[in-house]
């Protein structure tokens, strides 16, 4: 780990404030605060802030690509054996909690561990079922995905029903959720993660300057090294977005239905994208919320965090402007953002207790996930300002459960390690162990990525230069540059086939900008429609209140009724 307290900071804020100085420009330095690890905060933190992120646009697939693509998938799955129907019955405890006042029941589906030997090892995957509240208007299932990939979803379709799924939604599918392979209830991956490991999370830290990069490729090398020797390494291995998407059309094969509708958050949308592009027969309506722009994660995707945040702090900043009297951070929008740089310097070279400069980007990044959560960057920042150790640390905590498993706020259970190990051990595992290792999994295994140090350098670099706030998070080095296992072969999107896409999109999100859901346009041609919506945050269909975004999205899915041409909603 970095130490970052130590190290020389760069410019991110203006040299000389006036005319946008931070009111805080002429107050005195605080007091050394007492020495803390700041590591667990890190951890609690970084965890999910990596939900899917913005990816830029490519060409798309020709048409026999995407036949190739459908038919080799198709052909791989066929040689899988047809999974037993799923039998329902009462769901885990923790999840019957979670669900309440909703009641759901659970199945296991037993699959292959890679489809390639489909007689080999199989692994289980628990789903959920929101049975339709009218079976006479009941069409089919919908597949629900909350993005990660690394959090639990059994209870998803419960949490979007008390956020306002209409109930015409709700009567026209059985609402399938779970945890797909690797997380919590299926069978589950561990790297054997502890409080005690030197892993930052699943977003890297923010890079100050190169010594920060070479500092985390010492920790990163040595985490994928122990990833690879893990108990659970063999399942490590086939934790992949085109598995999973493999694992939803058996999941569709043991419900009985030819054809299965989707509805995926953040890297869902990818995931969502992939199952279109692997099984076009057997995919019906399909929404993609918060958009990667592609189907798998890659460095690129993960650095769009950078302008992600570039692009959304700006509404802080002017709710933070109007309250200048209550928080004192700026009168204006440009003098708030020059308090920020100046909190985040003063806290890389003195941290508060566990909170330094690296903390305080990520939480207030964390909590640009809603609108609702900028009272919670203010307390966050009030508590940086009076020295309040208790105050920050527990902020950084309260950052929503959905950021920190990489969804949008709300969407997802805490990170939990509910089911045993692939190994069968009955040891109690790191609560955030699980979590940890399938989006670290899924994203090394998605993609190839660079090994050489110096291209971190330069990525890093470059970000903190375009993208001040955040930029050299996304860019610093992965676990993934050491990662021993060739990357999996990926489905393209292409412009041939059903028009059965909705794309739905914020204007400002600090997870997965606009250009994701711009990109993902681009690349199904005129299958999709993209829904923008003039808003703010991470998630945007059933999450925030637009009733323009509802409506057309509530639409597509129940009647199919896809609009003529793409869609640009207001504000409200």
């Amino acid at each position: 780990m970095p130490d970052l307290t130590t190290q020389s900071h760069p410019d991110d804020g203006p040299a000389t404030p006036e005319p946008n100085e931070s009111p805080l420009h002429s107050l005195r330095r605080r007091r050394p605060p007492r020495s803390r690890a700041r590591r667990g905060i890190a951890v609690a933190l970084a965890v999910g802030l990596v939900a899917s992120v913005s990816a830029a646009a490519g060409a798309p697939a020709m048409a026999d690509d995407r036949a190739a693509a459908a038919t080799s998938a198709a052909a791989i799955t066929a040689q899988a054996p047809t999974p037993a129907p799923a039998e329902f019955g009462e769901c885990p405890a923790d999840v019957v909690a979670g669900a309440a006042p909703y009641v759901l029941d659970c199945a296991t589906v037993e699959v292959p561990l890679d489809y390639a030997e489909p007689d080999g090892r199989q692994i289980d995957l628990t789903i959920s079922r929101m049975a339709s509240t009218d079976p006479e208007k009941r069409r089919g299932i919908l597949l629900l995905n909350p993005g990660g990939p690394s959090g639990s979803g059994l209870t998803l379709s419960t949490l979007l029903a008390s956020k306002g799924l209409p109930k015409s939604v709700r009567d026209a599918y059985d609402i399938i959720a779970m945890d797909t392979r690797g997380i919590g209830h299926s069978t589950a991956a561990r790297c054997g993660f502890t409080a005690e490991t030197p892993h930052f999370g699943n977003l890297p830290p923010y890079a100050v300057d190169d010594a920060d990069v070479d500092a985390q490729a010492k920790v990163v090398q040595d985490i994928a090294e122990q990833c690879a020797t893990s108990p659970d390494a063999e399942l490590i291995q086939h934790l992949s977005t085109p598995n999973t998407a493999r694992d939803l059309d058996q999941i569709r094969a043991a419900l009985g239905e030819e054809k299965a509708s989707y509805l995926g958050y953040s890297y869902g949308s990818g995931l969502g994208a992939t199952y279109d592009a692997m099984f076009p027969e057997r995919a019906d309506r399909v929404v993609l919320d918060s958009n990667i722009g592609d189907t798998h994660l890659s460095q690129d995707v993960i650095r769009l965090f950078g302008p992600g945040m570039e692009e959304t702090f700006p509404d802080f900043a002017k709710w933070a402007a109007k309250r200048h009297g209550t928080y004192g951070f700026g009168r204006t929008p440009a003098q708030v953002r020059a308090t920020f740089f100046e909190l985040a310097e003063r806290l890389h070279e003195t941290p508060l207790a566990g909170v330094d400069g690296t903390i305080f980007r990520m939480g207030t990044f964390g909590f640009l996930y809603s609108p609702g959560q900028y009272p919670k960057i203010a307390e966050l920042w009030e508590a940086v300002l009076t020295d309040d150790e208790g105050a920050a640390e527990q902020l950084v905590a309260d950052v929503p459960a959905g950021p920190l498993v990489g969804a949008p706020a709300g969407l997802t259970a805490d990170p939990t390690d509910a089911a045993t190990s692939a190994d069968g051990s009955a040891e109690e595992p790191w609560a955030l162990d699980n979590a940890l290792t399938v989006f670290l999994s899924v994203s090394c295994n998605d993609s190839e990525w660079a090994e050489d140090v110096q291209h971190y350098k330069d990525t890093t670099a470059a970000d903190r230069a375009e993208f001040p706030m955040f930029g050299a998070a996304g860019a610093n080095i992965t676990p993934c540059a050491y990662w021993p296992y060739e990357p999996a072969e990926q489905a393209e999107i292409s412009q041939k086939g059903k028009k059965n896409i909705l794309i739905v999109q914020n204007e400002r999100d600090p997870a997965t900008p606009l250009r994701g859901g711009e990109a993902a346009r681009e690349k199904f041609g005129d299958r999709a429609r993209l829904v923008t919506v003039d808003g703010s945050g991470h998630g945007a269909y059933v999450l925030h209140d637009n009733a323009c975004g509802l409506e057309t999205t509530t639409r597509f899915l129940v009647d199919g009724t896809q609009p003529k041409r793409d869609v640009s909603c207001r504000a409200g």
